[in-house]
C-alpha cells in the first residue's frame, strides 16, 4: 500500500511512525513534511491547500490511502475533493469538519442535543459583544468562531479585559476572518482531559486519555500555544467519568452529526472539562490533537491502516481498539519566545541518541534540512521529546532526561509537564 499524508507537524511524524510500522505500507510520502518525518516518508514540497498539486500527486503516483492530519485543509474541503476524484481518503468532509471548523456551529449542536457544555451567546459583530459584556459575569471566555492555530481563545477577568479581547478578536481581526463572529461563553473549572476517538459515521471507538498543557510558562502561566506537553493515560479520567460520558457525550455527539446530515468520519478529539456539575465539552476537533498524538499514537496496539480503513468503509463495529498498559509522556522543546516571536535556523544536536530505540521518540513540529543538510529549527514548536514507561512518573522522568540529549540554540521548554501527576 502506498500511502500520503497532508501535514508537516509533529502529529503527522506520528501518524507516518506508526504507518511505518505497519506490514501493509510500502511506501509513505508526506506533503510537505519536515526533517524528522524524512526518516520514514519522502516529504513532498506541496502545501496542505494546494488541493489540485495534491489530487495530481496522488493520481500520478497511485496512492492507494491518504490521510489528512490537518484541521485547514478538512474544513477546507479537502476530502470531499479527493473523493469527487475516485481517491481513497481519511478525515471528515467538509460539512463534518464544520463540527472544528465553526464553535458557534458546535455549541448550537450540543445545545439543541443535550450534550453538556458551557453557557454562552454567539455575537455576529463589536456591538453585539459590549451589550452582552454589560450583563455578563465574570471571568468570561472570548472564542473566535473559526480556526486560530489552537490560540483564539481569551479568558478575560474583568469588563476591561473583555472589551479589550472584543476589539482584538472583531475589529483588529488578530485572528482574521475567524474573529467575524464569536462566541462568548460561561468560564468553567476544573481539570481538562483530552479523549480523541475514530469514527466511521456511526460507530465510535474511543482512544487513551490524554492531558495537554496549553500555557507557555511553568505552573500554567503565559499566553496559550499549541501545546507545550502531554501525557496518557489521564489519572483523573476514572471509569464513573468514562461511563458518564459514554452516555451523554460520545456517542451523542455522532448521532448527532449523523443526524444533521453531516456523518462524520475520522478522528474526532473531544476536550473535556470535569467541573463540579460533572463532565462538559469545552470543545471538539475534528483530527487527531498536537501534542495528543504523539503520546497516545505510541500506545495504540492496533495496525493503524486497519482502524483507518474500517473507518473509511463503515465497519469499525469490528474492530477493538488495544493500547499498551505503559504510560506515554511529552515534552515539547520550542524556540525561546514562542507563540509571539521567535528566530529560527539553529542547527540541532543530539537527535542520534535516540535511534533504535523503542521506549524513547522524538517527533519533530517545526525542523528542516539547511544548505549543509543539517537539521535546524524552522518553527516555534521544534520537538515532541516523548518517553514510554510503566508508570507517568517513570515516563517524565526518562523524558526530561532525554530532552538533556538535545541541544540547539534558543531551546525553551516547561519544566512541569504531568506536574497534576502528583496530585493523582
Amino acid at each position: 500500500m502506498k500511502v500520503l499524508i497532508v501535514g508537516g507537524g509533529g502529529r503527522e511524524h506520528a501518524i507516518a511512525w506508526a504507518c511505518a510500522k505497519s506490514s501493509q505500507v510500502e511506501k509513505i510520502w508526506c506533503a510537505p513534511g519536515n526533517a524528522g518525518i524524512a526518516s520514514v516518508a519522502e516529504c513532498v514540497p506541496i502545501r496542505p491547500m494546494e488541493f489540485d498539486r495534491l489530487v495530481s500527486f496522488a493520481k500520478e503516483h497511485a496512492v492507494d490511502l491518504t490521510i489528512v492530519g490537518m484541521d485547514d485543509p478538512l474544513v477546507g474541503g479537502i476530502v470531499d475533493r479527493f473523493e469527487a476524484e475516485g481517491l481513497r481518503v481519511f478525515g471528515p468532509r467538509k460539512n463534518a469538519a464544520i463540527l472544528e471548523g465553526s464553535k458557534a456551529f458546535s455549541k448550537d449542536l450540543m445545545k439543541k442535543y443535550g450534550i453538556p457544555t458551557a453557557d454562552y451567546t454567539t455575537v455576529h459583530s463589536p456591538e453585539e459583544a459590549f451589550a452582552v459584556l454589560e450583563k455578563a459575569h465574570f471571568p468570561i471566555v472570548l472564542k473566535a468562531d473559526g480556526l486560530a492555530l489552537g490560540k483564539g481563545v481569551l479568558i478575560c477577568q474583568n469588563r476591561e479585559e473583555a472589551e479589550a479581547g472584543v476589539r482584538e478578536i472583531m475589529e483588529e481581526k488578530r485572528f482574521g476572518s475567524s474573529g467575524d463572529q464569536m462566541v462568548m461563553e460561561e468560564f468553567l473549572t476544573g481539570r481538562e482531559i483530552s479523549v480523541l476517538s475514530f469514527v466511521d459515521g456511526r460507530t465510535i471507538r474511543l482512544m487513551a486519555s490524554a492531558m495537554d498543557h496549553k500555557r507557555a510558562g511553568d505552573g500554567d502561566t503565559g499566553l496559550n500555544t499549541g501545546g507545550m506537553g502531554n501525557f496518557s493515560p489521564s489519572p483523573f479520567y476514572t471509569e464513573e467519568i468514562d461511563a458518564y460520558c459514554r452516555e451523554h457525550i460520545y456517542q451523542k455527539t455522532v448521532d448527532a452529526m449523523a443526524a444533521e446530515g453531516r456523518p462524520f468520519k475520522g478522528v474526532i478529539f473531544f476536550g473535556l472539562i470535569l467541573t463540579p456539575d460533572g463532565p462538559k465539552v469545552l470543545e471538539y476537533n475534528a483530527r487527531f490533537g498536537d501534542p495528543e498524538a504523539q503520546v497516545v499514537i505510541p500506545r495504540m496496539e492496533n495496525d493503524i491502516i486497519d482502524v483507518i480503513n474500517a473507518c473509511i468503509d463503515g465497519t469499525l463495529d469490528r474492530v477493538e481498539l488495544k493500547f499498551r498498559p505503559d504510560a506515554c509522556l511529552c515534552v515539547v522543546l520550542a524556540s525561546d519566545g514562542y507563540p509571539v516571536k521567535y528566530e529560527t535556523g539553529f542547527p540541532i544536536t543530539g537527535l542520534e541518541t535516540f535511534e533504535g530505540r523503542d521506549d524513547e521518540f522524538v517527533f519533530h513540529a517545526g525542523t528542516k534540512f539547511n544548505e549543509k543538510g543539517e537539521i535546524v529549527t524552522a518553527g516555534g514548536r521544534v520537538l515532541a521529546v516523548t518517553a514510554l514507561a510503566p508508570t507517568l512518573k517513570e515516563a517524565r522522568s526518562k523524558a526530561y532526561e532525554a530532552t538533556e540529549r538535545i541541544h540547539f540554540a534558543n531551546k525553551y521548554m516547561r519544566h512541569d509537564i504531568g506536574h497534576a501527576i502528583d496530585e493523582a
